[in-house]
């Protein structure tokens, strides 16, 4: 027999209903389609209100993850949760691309990457701290993901210095060879990462704060979550979509250089989704889900995402994608990659690490948009 309401229940089931909530912002998804169909909205308008729009659905990508990593663990629910986190990312990635936007693609590619290095899991680490002091995790699983991140940036800098090296019209065959080569071996590594995290190494990545069992019996059943992430994922993605329509001309309304927009903007609003779900999962005092999520985020676009866009731009009628980021770019990620290794694999997470890479994270943004559009600045940072 099913359980009795308790008395009062239905009030309170509806009083919930007008609470304020992140929720109440999903109006604005139909809004934003609305204002995209209309053609005389200014682009800068409909950039604010479809990156407002995908504010919820990263809030259920959240409550997602956290039902699904409930059932299956911090592994399996940092994998999961980078998985349909990343996909707005890749949206935007490929709109951008079948735009012909080709340097934005490669700023949102590096701007990603410094967003779950440096914003989610600093925002984690800080949050985190300042609610529970100090913080334990696995750091088997950290040296993991930061030799990865490693060599990660190591496929990315290289090839973009054989690119500036021979960048003379004979030697363009030699640049598309070196890119798909470095596309299939990215690829094939992201699949031995999985194999190794998934099958034959899982104690690695185990959780040392996990929850008991009593108390993960509470949470909606293994299918919901699933189902909640995919939901909200494909709105996450459908949003993106229509940000990158309106960011270039956003950008120009606003003063705000290509660079910038890519790095900053863009990368923060499609990687918002894996930010949130680090940061609640920093406050939950799970710091072992919460690294899962931001540097297997990390791991996920340097390996997949990237060499997917390399290997899919052809067929998208655009001329070969390339992996040529600039040298500032490649700096400021192997600083993040650097100040992130240095901070995380001690094991333990506290407020001021979190303090020390959000503040790299902000001197980056300072130098992205005080360089003016449009200027031979802008152009040396490609």
């Amino acid at each position: 027999m099913a359980d009795k309401p308790y008395p009062g229940g239905h009030a309170v089931a509806a009083l919930s209903l007008f609470r304020p909530s992140l929720l109440w912002l999903l109006i604005l998804a139909p809004v934003v389609a609305l204002l995209d169909r209309s053609g005389d909205v200014p682009a800068g308008l409909i950039f604010f209100c479809a990156a407002l729009a995908i504010v919820p659905f990263a809030k259920l990508i959240v409550q997602g993850t956290e039902q699904v990593a409930a059932h299956t663990g911090a592994t399996v629910g940092g994998l999961l949760n980078a998985t349909f986190g990343n996909l707005p990312e890749l949206i935007i990635a490929m709109s951008a691309l079948r735009a012909g936007l080709l340097e934005m693609v490669r700023a949102s590619i590096v701007g990603a990457l410094l967003a779950n290095l440096l914003v989610a899991l600093g925002l984690s680490f800080l949050l985190g701290g300042l609610r529970h002091h100090s913080q334990r995790y696995n750091p088997d699983a950290v040296r993991t993901y930061s030799s990865t991140m490693v060599l990660a940036w190591i496929s990315l800098a290289l090839p973009s210095a054989f690119h500036r090296a021979l960048e003379t019209e004979p030697h363009l065959g030699l640049h598309t060879t070196l890119d798909l080569v470095v596309a299939v071996v990215l690829l094939g590594l992201y699949g031995l990462f999985l194999l190794y995290s998934l099958r034959t190494h899982p104690e690695t990545f185990t959780e040392l704060n996990a929850p008991a069992e009593e108390e993960t019996e509470e949470h909606p059943s293994l299918g919901w979550g699933i189902a909640t992430l995919l939901v909200a994922s494909l709105g996450a993605a459908w949003m993106s979509e229509l940000l990158v329509g309106a960011a270039e001309q956003a950008g120009h309304s606003l003063g705000m250089s290509q660079v910038f927009m890519g790095v900053i903007v863009l990368a923060l609003v499609g990687g918002a989704a894996e930010s949130g779900s680090a940061i609640a999962m920093g406050r939950a005092n799970r710091p072992d889900l919460s690294i899962g999520i931001a540097l297997g985020s990390c791991v996920q676009i340097a390996l997949f995402v990237a060499p997917i866009l390399i290997l899919v731009a052809p067929a998208m009628g655009q001329p070969q994608f390339q992996l040529v980021f600039s040298q500032a770019e490649m700096w400021m990620l192997f600083g993040a990659v650097l100040l992130g290794a240095t901070v995380t694999t001690t094991g333990q997470a506290n407020w001021f690490k979190g303090a020390q890479l959000l503040a790299l994270y902000v001197i980056i943004a300072a130098i992205l948009y005080l360089i003016p559009a449009t200027t031979p600045a802008e152009t040396a940072l490609h």
